[in-house]
Protein backbone atom coordinates (compact mmCIF):
# COMPACT_ATOMS: atom_id res chain seq x y z
CA UNK A 1 0.00 0.00 0.00
CA UNK A 2 1.37 3.43 -0.97
CA UNK A 3 1.70 5.89 1.90
CA UNK A 4 0.50 9.48 1.29
CA UNK A 5 1.12 12.59 3.37
CA UNK A 6 -1.59 15.25 3.56
CA UNK A 7 -0.63 18.87 4.23
CA UNK A 8 -3.13 21.73 4.34
CA UNK A 9 -2.38 25.40 5.00
CA UNK A 10 -4.92 28.13 5.80
CA UNK A 11 -3.51 31.55 4.83
CA UNK A 12 -4.81 35.08 5.16
CA UNK A 13 -6.43 35.17 1.72
CA UNK A 14 -6.24 31.61 0.44
CA UNK A 15 -5.85 28.00 1.54
CA UNK A 16 -3.86 25.26 -0.16
CA UNK A 17 -3.43 21.54 0.23
CA UNK A 18 -1.20 18.81 -1.21
CA UNK A 19 -0.99 15.05 -1.17
CA UNK A 20 2.62 13.86 -1.33
CA UNK A 21 4.54 10.64 -1.26
CA UNK A 22 7.40 10.31 1.26
CA UNK A 23 9.88 11.13 -1.51
CA UNK A 24 8.28 14.55 -2.08
CA UNK A 25 6.32 13.64 -5.20
CA UNK A 26 3.09 15.65 -5.36
CA UNK A 27 0.12 13.44 -6.16
CA UNK A 28 -2.63 16.06 -6.01
CA UNK A 29 -3.22 19.64 -4.86
CA UNK A 30 -6.16 21.93 -4.18
CA UNK A 31 -6.79 25.59 -3.39
CA UNK A 32 -9.55 27.82 -2.01
CA UNK A 33 -9.90 31.60 -1.76
CA UNK A 34 -11.42 33.49 1.16
CA UNK A 35 -11.56 36.93 2.72
CA UNK A 36 -10.33 38.78 5.79
CA UNK A 37 -12.82 40.90 7.68
CA UNK A 38 -11.84 44.41 8.77
CA UNK A 39 -14.73 45.45 11.06
CA UNK A 40 -13.04 48.75 11.92
CA UNK A 41 -9.63 50.38 11.37
CA UNK A 42 -6.87 48.41 13.06
CA UNK A 43 -8.93 45.24 13.43
CA UNK A 44 -8.53 42.03 11.42
CA UNK A 45 -10.71 38.95 11.92
CA UNK A 46 -11.79 35.66 10.35
CA UNK A 47 -14.60 33.26 11.15
CA UNK A 48 -12.97 30.06 12.40
CA UNK A 49 -15.67 27.74 11.05
CA UNK A 50 -16.71 29.59 7.89
CA UNK A 51 -13.09 30.18 6.80
CA UNK A 52 -10.53 28.02 8.61
CA UNK A 53 -12.43 24.78 9.09
CA UNK A 54 -14.62 25.05 5.97
CA UNK A 55 -11.55 25.53 3.77
CA UNK A 56 -9.70 22.71 5.51
CA UNK A 57 -12.59 20.25 5.22
CA UNK A 58 -13.30 21.18 1.60
CA UNK A 59 -9.67 20.78 0.52
CA UNK A 60 -9.35 17.55 2.50
CA UNK A 61 -12.42 16.07 0.81
CA UNK A 62 -11.10 16.99 -2.63
CA UNK A 63 -7.69 15.48 -1.95
CA UNK A 64 -9.08 12.41 -0.20
CA UNK A 65 -11.13 11.73 -3.32
CA UNK A 66 -7.88 11.75 -5.32
CA UNK A 67 -6.41 8.84 -3.34
CA UNK A 68 -6.08 5.92 -5.72
CA UNK A 69 -6.70 2.27 -5.00
CA UNK A 70 -3.74 0.82 -3.16
CA UNK A 71 -2.81 4.16 -1.55
CA UNK A 72 -3.79 5.56 1.83
CA UNK A 73 -3.36 8.80 3.77
CA UNK A 74 -0.79 7.89 6.41
CA UNK A 75 -0.52 11.21 8.30
CA UNK A 76 -1.94 14.75 8.32
CA UNK A 77 -0.42 18.12 9.22
CA UNK A 78 -2.05 21.54 9.20
CA UNK A 79 -0.65 25.04 9.29
CA UNK A 80 -2.42 28.37 9.41
CA UNK A 81 -2.04 32.06 9.98
CA UNK A 82 -0.90 32.91 13.41
CA UNK A 83 -0.68 33.78 16.15
CA UNK A 84 -4.42 34.40 16.45
CA UNK A 85 -6.81 34.50 19.38
CA UNK A 86 -9.91 32.31 19.27
CA UNK A 87 -12.02 31.75 22.41
CA UNK A 88 -14.04 28.52 22.38
CA UNK A 89 -16.75 27.20 24.68
CA UNK A 90 -16.98 23.90 26.51
CA UNK A 91 -18.26 22.16 23.36
CA UNK A 92 -15.23 23.31 21.36
CA UNK A 93 -17.15 25.88 19.30
CA UNK A 94 -15.93 29.45 18.70
CA UNK A 95 -17.50 32.22 20.75
CA UNK A 96 -16.53 34.97 18.29
CA UNK A 97 -14.49 35.48 15.14
CA UNK A 98 -10.77 34.86 15.46
CA UNK A 99 -8.66 37.94 16.19
CA UNK A 100 -5.74 37.79 13.77
CA UNK A 101 -1.99 38.11 14.17
CA UNK A 102 0.07 41.32 14.12
CA UNK A 103 -2.04 43.07 11.47
CA UNK A 104 -4.71 43.42 14.18
CA UNK A 105 -3.53 46.27 16.42
CA UNK A 106 -6.56 46.67 18.70
CA UNK A 107 -4.64 45.84 21.90
CA UNK A 108 -2.28 48.83 21.89
CA UNK A 109 -3.68 50.19 25.17
CA UNK A 110 -3.39 46.76 26.79
CA UNK A 111 0.32 46.61 25.86
CA UNK A 112 0.84 49.93 27.62
CA UNK A 113 -1.14 48.72 30.62
CA UNK A 114 0.86 45.50 30.99
CA UNK A 115 4.19 47.25 30.57
CA UNK A 116 3.21 49.85 33.15
CA UNK A 117 2.12 47.21 35.63
CA UNK A 118 4.99 44.72 35.25
CA UNK A 119 7.74 46.71 33.43
CA UNK A 120 8.99 45.96 29.91
CA UNK A 121 12.17 44.45 31.37
CA UNK A 122 10.29 41.83 33.41
CA UNK A 123 8.08 40.91 30.47
CA UNK A 124 11.07 40.57 28.14
CA UNK A 125 12.99 38.49 30.67
CA UNK A 126 10.24 35.87 30.65
CA UNK A 127 9.06 35.85 27.05
CA UNK A 128 12.22 36.84 25.20
CA UNK A 129 10.17 39.37 23.25
CA UNK A 130 8.67 42.77 23.90
CA UNK A 131 4.91 43.04 23.75
CA UNK A 132 3.75 43.99 20.26
CA UNK A 133 0.67 43.60 18.07
CA UNK A 134 1.93 40.06 17.36
CA UNK A 135 1.55 39.06 21.02
CA UNK A 136 -1.58 37.18 22.07
CA UNK A 137 -1.39 38.15 25.75
CA UNK A 138 -2.51 41.78 25.26
CA UNK A 139 -5.33 40.60 22.99
CA UNK A 140 -6.50 38.26 25.75
CA UNK A 141 -6.56 41.24 28.08
CA UNK A 142 -8.48 43.25 25.46
CA UNK A 143 -11.05 40.44 25.28
CA UNK A 144 -11.30 40.33 29.08
CA UNK A 145 -11.90 44.09 29.28
CA UNK A 146 -14.09 44.68 26.22
CA UNK A 147 -16.00 41.39 25.85
CA UNK A 148 -16.16 40.07 29.43
CA UNK A 149 -19.12 37.76 28.78
CA UNK A 150 -17.19 35.94 26.07
CA UNK A 151 -14.05 35.86 28.20
CA UNK A 152 -15.96 34.26 31.09
CA UNK A 153 -17.59 31.66 28.81
CA UNK A 154 -14.33 30.71 27.14
CA UNK A 155 -13.27 27.21 28.13
CA UNK A 156 -10.05 27.48 26.11
CA UNK A 157 -8.14 30.00 24.02
CA UNK A 158 -6.83 28.73 20.70
CA UNK A 159 -5.06 29.94 17.58
CA UNK A 160 -5.92 29.06 13.97
CA UNK A 161 -3.74 25.94 13.59
CA UNK A 162 -4.57 24.58 17.04
CA UNK A 163 -8.28 24.96 16.26
CA UNK A 164 -7.79 22.78 13.19
CA UNK A 165 -6.01 20.18 15.34
CA UNK A 166 -8.90 20.34 17.82
CA UNK A 167 -11.49 19.80 15.08
CA UNK A 168 -9.48 16.87 13.72
CA UNK A 169 -8.54 15.11 16.96
CA UNK A 170 -10.66 16.53 19.78
CA UNK A 171 -7.44 17.48 21.61
CA UNK A 172 -6.36 20.93 22.79
CA UNK A 173 -2.79 21.19 21.45
CA UNK A 174 -0.66 24.07 20.17
CA UNK A 175 2.82 23.95 18.68
CA UNK A 176 5.68 25.65 20.52
CA UNK A 177 6.51 28.03 17.68
CA UNK A 178 3.03 29.57 17.71
CA UNK A 179 2.81 29.41 21.49
CA UNK A 180 5.98 31.52 21.70
CA UNK A 181 3.78 34.48 20.71
CA UNK A 182 1.37 33.94 23.61
CA UNK A 183 3.63 36.17 25.70
CA UNK A 184 3.69 37.06 28.51
CA UNK A 185 2.19 33.67 29.40
CA UNK A 186 5.14 31.55 28.25
CA UNK A 187 8.68 31.12 29.50
CA UNK A 188 10.73 31.22 26.32
CA UNK A 189 13.77 29.73 28.03
CA UNK A 190 11.85 26.57 28.94
CA UNK A 191 9.25 26.81 26.16
CA UNK A 192 6.61 26.12 28.79
CA UNK A 193 3.54 27.99 30.03
CA UNK A 194 4.23 30.28 32.99
CA UNK A 195 1.61 31.84 35.28
CA UNK A 196 3.56 34.72 36.87
CA UNK A 197 1.55 37.31 34.88
CA UNK A 198 -1.53 35.16 34.34
CA UNK A 199 -3.73 36.79 37.00
CA UNK A 200 -3.77 39.98 34.94
CA UNK A 201 -4.57 38.23 31.66
CA UNK A 202 -6.00 34.70 31.64
CA UNK A 203 -5.47 31.41 33.48
CA UNK A 204 -2.91 29.24 31.75
CA UNK A 205 -5.21 26.27 32.38
CA UNK A 206 -7.32 27.66 29.54
CA UNK A 207 -4.43 27.35 27.08
CA UNK A 208 -3.80 24.24 24.94
CA UNK A 209 -1.11 21.68 25.68
CA UNK A 210 2.29 22.31 24.10
CA UNK A 211 3.77 20.11 21.38
CA UNK A 212 6.38 20.19 18.62
CA UNK A 213 5.37 20.47 14.98
CA UNK A 214 7.08 17.16 14.16
CA UNK A 215 5.16 15.36 16.92
CA UNK A 216 2.02 13.24 16.54
CA UNK A 217 -0.65 14.51 18.95
CA UNK A 218 -3.74 12.50 18.08
CA UNK A 219 -5.76 10.82 15.37
CA UNK A 220 -8.67 11.86 13.17
CA UNK A 221 -11.95 11.27 15.00
CA UNK A 222 -15.00 9.65 13.36
CA UNK A 223 -16.80 13.03 13.30
CA UNK A 224 -13.82 14.71 11.60
CA UNK A 225 -13.57 11.81 9.17
CA UNK A 226 -17.18 12.34 8.08
CA UNK A 227 -16.53 16.04 7.44
CA UNK A 228 -13.13 15.77 5.77
CA UNK A 229 -13.02 12.41 4.06
CA UNK A 230 -9.79 11.58 5.90
CA UNK A 231 -10.07 8.06 7.36
CA UNK A 232 -10.70 7.90 11.09
CA UNK A 233 -7.59 6.95 13.02
CA UNK A 234 -5.19 8.80 10.69
CA UNK A 235 -2.34 10.34 12.77
CA UNK A 236 -2.24 14.16 13.11
CA UNK A 237 0.75 16.37 13.98
CA UNK A 238 0.90 19.37 16.30
CA UNK A 239 0.58 21.84 13.40
CA UNK A 240 2.28 25.20 13.12
CA UNK A 241 2.24 28.71 11.64
CA UNK A 242 2.15 28.93 7.84
CA UNK A 243 5.46 30.79 7.59
CA UNK A 244 7.33 28.11 9.53
CA UNK A 245 5.83 25.39 7.33
CA UNK A 246 6.87 27.47 4.31
CA UNK A 247 10.44 27.56 5.65
CA UNK A 248 10.40 23.78 5.96
CA UNK A 249 9.02 23.48 2.42
CA UNK A 250 12.15 25.08 0.92
CA UNK A 251 14.71 23.48 3.22
CA UNK A 252 15.34 26.36 5.65
CA UNK A 253 15.68 23.99 8.61
CA UNK A 254 19.28 24.25 9.88
CA UNK A 255 20.98 26.94 11.98
CA UNK A 256 21.96 29.84 9.74
CA UNK A 257 19.14 29.23 7.23
CA UNK A 258 16.95 32.30 6.66
CA UNK A 259 13.67 32.06 4.79
CA UNK A 260 12.59 35.34 3.20
CA UNK A 261 8.96 35.08 2.16
CA UNK A 262 7.53 37.58 -0.30
CA UNK A 263 3.81 37.43 0.37
CA UNK A 264 1.15 39.99 1.20
CA UNK A 265 3.55 40.66 4.07
CA UNK A 266 7.26 39.96 4.09
CA UNK A 267 8.01 37.33 6.69
CA UNK A 268 11.40 36.01 7.72
CA UNK A 269 12.37 33.00 9.83
CA UNK A 270 15.99 32.40 10.82
CA UNK A 271 16.87 29.03 12.36
CA UNK A 272 19.29 29.80 15.20
CA UNK A 273 22.01 27.95 17.06
CA UNK A 274 20.19 27.99 20.38
CA UNK A 275 18.08 30.73 21.95
CA UNK A 276 18.80 34.19 20.51
CA UNK A 277 16.79 37.24 21.51
CA UNK A 278 16.48 40.86 20.43
CA UNK A 279 14.01 43.41 21.74
CA UNK A 280 12.90 44.32 18.22
CA UNK A 281 12.40 40.77 16.89
CA UNK A 282 10.45 37.64 17.81
CA UNK A 283 12.34 34.76 19.41
CA UNK A 284 10.48 31.47 19.05
CA UNK A 285 10.61 27.73 19.17
CA UNK A 286 11.36 25.98 15.90
CA UNK A 287 9.59 23.27 13.95
CA UNK A 288 11.63 20.34 15.25
CA UNK A 289 12.24 19.08 18.79
CA UNK A 290 14.56 21.39 20.69
CA UNK A 291 15.02 23.78 17.78
CA UNK A 292 14.98 27.58 18.12
CA UNK A 293 14.25 30.32 15.62
CA UNK A 294 14.03 34.06 15.23
CA UNK A 295 11.16 35.59 13.27
CA UNK A 296 10.35 38.98 11.81
CA UNK A 297 7.61 40.43 9.66
CA UNK A 298 6.80 43.60 7.79
CA UNK A 299 3.12 44.53 7.63
CA UNK A 300 2.66 45.54 3.99
CA UNK A 301 4.95 44.46 1.16
CA UNK A 302 3.04 42.44 -1.43
CA UNK A 303 -0.18 44.04 -0.24
CA UNK A 304 1.44 47.43 -0.91
CA UNK A 305 2.07 46.40 -4.51
CA UNK A 306 -1.58 45.34 -4.73
CA UNK A 307 -2.66 48.70 -3.31
CA UNK A 308 -0.46 50.46 -5.87
CA UNK A 309 -1.86 48.46 -8.77
CA UNK A 310 -5.47 48.85 -7.67
CA UNK A 311 -5.21 52.61 -7.21
CA UNK A 312 -2.52 53.81 -9.61
CA UNK A 313 -2.38 51.19 -12.36
CA UNK A 314 -5.93 50.03 -13.01
CA UNK A 315 -5.20 50.18 -16.73
CA UNK A 316 -2.88 47.17 -16.27
CA UNK A 317 -5.18 44.90 -14.28
CA UNK A 318 -6.54 43.12 -17.34
CA UNK A 319 -3.09 41.85 -18.32
CA UNK A 320 -2.27 38.18 -17.83
CA UNK A 321 -0.13 38.73 -14.73
CA UNK A 322 -2.51 41.18 -13.12
CA UNK A 323 -0.31 44.14 -14.08
CA UNK A 324 2.65 43.37 -11.83
CA UNK A 325 5.01 42.36 -14.63
CA UNK A 326 4.15 45.56 -16.52
CA UNK A 327 4.74 47.67 -13.42
CA UNK A 328 8.08 45.96 -12.84
CA UNK A 329 9.04 46.63 -16.47
CA UNK A 330 8.22 50.31 -16.01
CA UNK A 331 10.14 50.47 -12.73
CA UNK A 332 13.19 48.85 -14.32
CA UNK A 333 13.40 51.86 -16.64
CA UNK A 334 13.76 54.21 -13.64
CA UNK A 335 17.21 54.63 -12.08
CA UNK A 336 18.10 53.45 -8.56
CA UNK A 337 16.73 56.00 -6.16
CA UNK A 338 13.66 56.48 -8.38
CA UNK A 339 14.70 59.93 -9.51
CA UNK A 340 14.91 61.30 -6.00
CA UNK A 341 12.07 59.45 -4.25
CA UNK A 342 11.94 57.58 -0.95
CA UNK A 343 8.91 55.49 0.02
CA UNK A 344 8.10 54.34 3.56
CA UNK A 345 5.99 51.20 2.91
CA UNK A 346 4.10 51.30 6.21
CA UNK A 347 0.56 51.26 4.80
CA UNK A 348 -0.86 49.39 7.80
CA UNK A 349 1.54 50.26 10.58
CA UNK A 350 4.77 48.30 10.86
CA UNK A 351 5.79 45.25 12.80
CA UNK A 352 9.48 44.39 13.16
CA UNK A 353 11.73 46.08 13.96
CA UNK A 354 9.71 49.30 14.44
CA UNK A 355 6.69 47.87 16.28
CA UNK A 356 4.77 51.02 15.43
CA UNK A 357 1.07 50.34 14.73
CA UNK A 358 0.62 54.04 13.92
CA UNK A 359 3.34 54.13 11.26
CA UNK A 360 2.01 55.16 7.86
CA UNK A 361 3.22 55.31 4.29
CA UNK A 362 5.25 58.33 3.23
CA UNK A 363 6.49 59.39 -0.22
CA UNK A 364 9.31 61.91 0.06
CA UNK A 365 10.96 63.92 -2.71
CA UNK A 366 7.97 63.98 -5.05
CA UNK A 367 8.20 66.48 -7.90
CA UNK A 368 6.50 67.21 -11.21
CA UNK A 369 9.28 65.27 -12.90
CA UNK A 370 8.30 61.95 -11.28
CA UNK A 371 6.02 59.42 -12.94
CA UNK A 372 4.40 56.08 -12.11
CA UNK A 373 7.59 54.16 -12.85
CA UNK A 374 9.48 56.20 -10.25
CA UNK A 375 6.75 55.69 -7.68
CA UNK A 376 6.63 51.92 -8.15
CA UNK A 377 10.39 51.58 -8.06
CA UNK A 378 10.47 53.68 -4.88
CA UNK A 379 7.90 51.32 -3.34
CA UNK A 380 10.02 48.25 -4.15
CA UNK A 381 13.11 50.01 -2.82
CA UNK A 382 11.30 51.00 0.37
CA UNK A 383 10.31 47.40 1.09
CA UNK A 384 13.91 46.37 0.38
CA UNK A 385 15.27 48.87 2.89
CA UNK A 386 12.82 47.44 5.43
CA UNK A 387 14.16 43.94 4.76
CA UNK A 388 17.72 45.23 5.16
CA UNK A 389 16.79 46.74 8.52
CA UNK A 390 15.44 43.38 9.71
CA UNK A 391 18.54 41.49 8.56
CA UNK A 392 20.79 44.00 10.33
CA UNK A 393 18.72 43.58 13.50
CA UNK A 394 18.96 39.79 13.30
CA UNK A 395 22.74 40.04 13.07
CA UNK A 396 22.77 42.31 16.12
CA UNK A 397 21.45 39.33 18.11
CA UNK A 398 24.60 37.41 17.24
CA UNK A 399 22.74 34.87 15.14
CA UNK A 400 24.70 33.95 12.00
CA UNK A 401 22.99 34.06 8.59
CA UNK A 402 24.60 31.48 6.32
CA UNK A 403 22.14 31.46 3.45
CA UNK A 404 18.91 33.18 2.39
CA UNK A 405 16.16 31.29 0.57
CA UNK A 406 13.55 33.44 -1.18
CA UNK A 407 10.00 32.16 -1.61
CA UNK A 408 6.53 33.46 -2.37
CA UNK A 409 4.70 35.26 -5.12
CA UNK A 410 6.91 38.33 -5.02
CA UNK A 411 9.96 36.14 -5.63
CA UNK A 412 8.79 35.80 -9.23
CA UNK A 413 9.88 39.43 -9.78
CA UNK A 414 13.53 39.45 -10.85
CA UNK A 415 13.68 43.22 -10.37
CA UNK A 416 12.42 43.06 -6.79
CA UNK A 417 14.86 40.27 -5.94
CA UNK A 418 17.79 42.25 -7.40
CA UNK A 419 16.80 45.36 -5.46
CA UNK A 420 16.54 43.39 -2.19
CA UNK A 421 19.86 41.58 -2.69
CA UNK A 422 21.58 44.86 -3.57
CA UNK A 423 19.99 46.85 -0.74
CA UNK A 424 20.47 44.17 1.93
CA UNK A 425 23.81 42.81 0.73
CA UNK A 426 22.69 39.18 0.59
CA UNK A 427 22.64 36.37 -1.96
CA UNK A 428 19.17 34.90 -2.34
CA UNK A 429 18.75 31.28 -3.40
CA UNK A 430 15.61 30.29 -5.29
CA UNK A 431 13.95 26.87 -5.21
CA UNK A 432 13.08 25.19 -8.50
CA UNK A 433 9.45 25.11 -7.39
CA UNK A 434 7.57 26.88 -4.64
CA UNK A 435 4.54 24.90 -3.61
CA UNK A 436 4.06 26.64 -0.28
CA UNK A 437 3.41 25.90 3.35
CA UNK A 438 1.22 22.87 2.63
CA UNK A 439 4.27 21.13 1.13
CA UNK A 440 6.17 21.77 4.36
CA UNK A 441 3.17 20.42 6.28
CA UNK A 442 3.33 17.20 4.28
CA UNK A 443 7.03 16.85 5.11
CA UNK A 444 6.33 17.41 8.82
CA UNK A 445 3.61 14.76 8.66
CA UNK A 446 6.10 12.33 7.15
CA UNK A 447 8.75 13.07 9.77
CA UNK A 448 6.23 12.71 12.62
CA UNK A 449 4.88 9.44 11.27
CA UNK A 450 8.34 7.97 10.76
CA UNK A 451 7.91 7.74 6.97
CA UNK A 452 10.79 10.16 6.26
CA UNK A 453 14.19 9.33 7.70
CA UNK A 454 15.38 12.85 8.60
CA UNK A 455 16.09 16.37 7.42
CA UNK A 456 18.56 15.16 4.80
CA UNK A 457 15.54 13.96 2.82
CA UNK A 458 14.72 17.62 2.12
CA UNK A 459 17.97 18.14 0.21
CA UNK A 460 17.86 14.68 -1.35
CA UNK A 461 14.26 14.44 -2.49
CA UNK A 462 12.06 17.41 -1.64
CA UNK A 463 13.91 20.66 -2.45
CA UNK A 464 16.11 21.74 -5.36
CA UNK A 465 17.67 25.21 -5.32
CA UNK A 466 18.30 26.31 -8.90
CA UNK A 467 19.18 30.01 -9.01
CA UNK A 468 21.04 32.67 -7.05
CA UNK A 469 20.35 36.41 -7.04
CA UNK A 470 23.49 38.36 -6.15
CA UNK A 471 23.89 42.05 -5.27
CA UNK A 472 24.46 44.30 -8.28
CA UNK A 473 27.48 46.50 -7.39
CA UNK A 474 26.11 49.71 -8.95
CA UNK A 475 22.75 49.24 -7.21
CA UNK A 476 24.40 48.33 -3.90
CA UNK A 477 26.44 51.56 -3.94
CA UNK A 478 23.34 53.67 -4.58
CA UNK A 479 21.32 51.94 -1.88
CA UNK A 480 24.12 52.22 0.68
CA UNK A 481 23.91 56.00 0.27
CA UNK A 482 20.10 56.09 0.38
CA UNK A 483 19.55 53.71 3.30
CA UNK A 484 20.52 56.23 6.02
CA UNK A 485 18.04 58.68 4.48
CA UNK A 486 15.34 55.99 4.63
CA UNK A 487 16.03 55.47 8.34
CA UNK A 488 16.04 59.23 8.98
CA UNK A 489 12.80 59.75 7.05
CA UNK A 490 10.95 57.43 9.44
CA UNK A 491 12.42 59.09 12.52
CA UNK A 492 11.61 62.59 11.26
CA UNK A 493 8.10 61.84 10.01
CA UNK A 494 6.99 59.63 12.89
CA UNK A 495 5.51 62.38 15.10
CA UNK A 496 3.41 63.66 12.21
CA UNK A 497 2.12 60.32 10.92
CA UNK A 498 1.43 59.07 14.45
CA UNK A 499 -0.60 62.21 15.09
CA UNK A 500 -2.49 61.63 11.84
CA UNK A 501 -3.26 58.06 12.91
CA UNK A 502 -4.62 59.35 16.22
CA UNK A 503 -6.69 61.93 14.34
CA UNK A 504 -8.07 59.16 12.11
CA UNK A 505 -9.15 57.19 15.17
CA UNK A 506 -10.83 60.19 16.73
CA UNK A 507 -12.64 60.88 13.46
CA UNK A 508 -13.81 57.26 13.35
CA UNK A 509 -15.10 57.55 16.91
CA UNK A 510 -17.04 60.68 16.00
CA UNK A 511 -18.56 58.87 13.04
CA UNK A 512 -19.83 56.17 15.40
CA UNK A 513 -21.76 58.58 17.60
CA UNK A 514 -25.57 58.17 17.58
CA UNK A 515 -27.09 59.73 14.49
CA UNK A 516 -23.81 59.83 12.56
CA UNK A 517 -23.65 58.15 9.19
CA UNK A 518 -20.93 55.54 8.97
CA UNK A 519 -20.14 52.63 6.66
CA UNK A 520 -20.96 49.02 7.45
CA UNK A 521 -18.09 46.68 8.38
CA UNK A 522 -16.10 45.87 5.27
CA UNK A 523 -14.14 42.86 4.12
CA UNK A 524 -10.76 43.30 2.51
CA UNK A 525 -10.17 40.77 -0.26
CA UNK A 526 -7.00 42.33 -1.64
CA UNK A 527 -4.83 39.54 -3.00
CA UNK A 528 -1.12 39.41 -2.23
CA UNK A 529 1.44 40.01 -4.99
CA UNK A 530 1.04 37.11 -7.45
CA UNK A 531 -0.79 35.40 -4.60
CA UNK A 532 0.71 31.96 -4.21
CA UNK A 533 2.24 31.99 -0.78
CA UNK A 534 1.49 31.89 2.90
CA UNK A 535 0.90 35.07 4.86
CA UNK A 536 1.74 35.52 8.49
Amino acid sequence: MGELLLGIDIGTYSSKGVLCRPDGQVVADARREHRMAVPRPGWAEQDADAVWWTDFASIARELASAVRAGDRIAAVAASAIGPCLLPIDETGRPLRAGILYGVDVRATEQIVELESRFSPEALFALGGMRLTSQAVGPKLLWLRQHEPAIWRRAERFHTASSYLVLRLTGRHVIDRHTASHFNPLIDLGRLAWDDRFADAIAPIERLPELAWSDELVGVVTPDAARETGIPAGTPVTGGTVDALAEAVSVGAVRPGDLMLMYGSTAFMILVTDGLRTHRDLWATGGAFRGQRAMAAGMSTTGSATTWFRDNLARDLEASGGGGYAELAHEAAMAPPGANGLLFLPYLSGERTPLHDPDARGVIAGLSLANDRADLYRALLEGTSFGIRQIIETMRESGAPIERVIAVGGGATSKLWLEIVSSAAGVIQELPARTIGASYGDAFLAGIAAGLIDGLDALDRDWVTLTDRIRPVPTLAAAYDSLYPLFRRLYRDSRPTVNALAAWERSSSNLAEQPGAAHPAPRADAAAPFAAQTAES
